[in-house]
């Protein structure tokens, strides 16, 4: 399902993140949308495959992460590391998803207004990475 491998991990996080700011800087909110959903979806499967979370292993057996499985995973996260910061970085990516991908509702301010709450998790997911 993953690589597994942490640099190669980090490095795509980063590209998505990067990718989403450029459509963010060229005022397309229904792209931006979807790769800064994107890096937060990779950070939350990452920080969990580290921790080899229930969510992790139900993904592994199901053969795909499934929505209900990142948010599960992105609150669990949340209590066991004390890091209200990835709750938020995922309420915001997955409103991205859903609003600003999928039903284009989004305006590119509003896009533009979650950019650091991803950033954020970048930041976070590649501290810990490297720990």
């Amino acid at each position: 399902m993953r690589r597994g491998n942490i640099e190669g991990d980090i490095e795509f996080v980063e590209k998505t993140l990067a990718e989403g700011r450029e459509y963010v800087n060229k005022g397309d909110p229904v792209q931006a949308s979807e790769k800064l959903y994107k890096a937060v979806e990779e950070c939350i499967k990452v920080l969990a495959e580290k921790r080899k979370l229930p969510e992790y292993e139900e993904a592994q057996r199901e053969g795909r992460w499934w929505s209900r499985l990142l948010s599960r995973a992105a609150r669990r996260l949340t209590r066991e590391l004390g890091e209200e910061g990835i709750a938020n970085a995922w309420t915001h990516a997955f409103d991205l998803h859903t609003w600003g991908f999928h039903e284009r509702s989004l305006g590119i301010e509003d896009v533009e207004q979650d950019v650091p709450y991803v950033e954020w998790l970048v930041d976070y997911t590649k501290g810990d990475l490297r720990k």
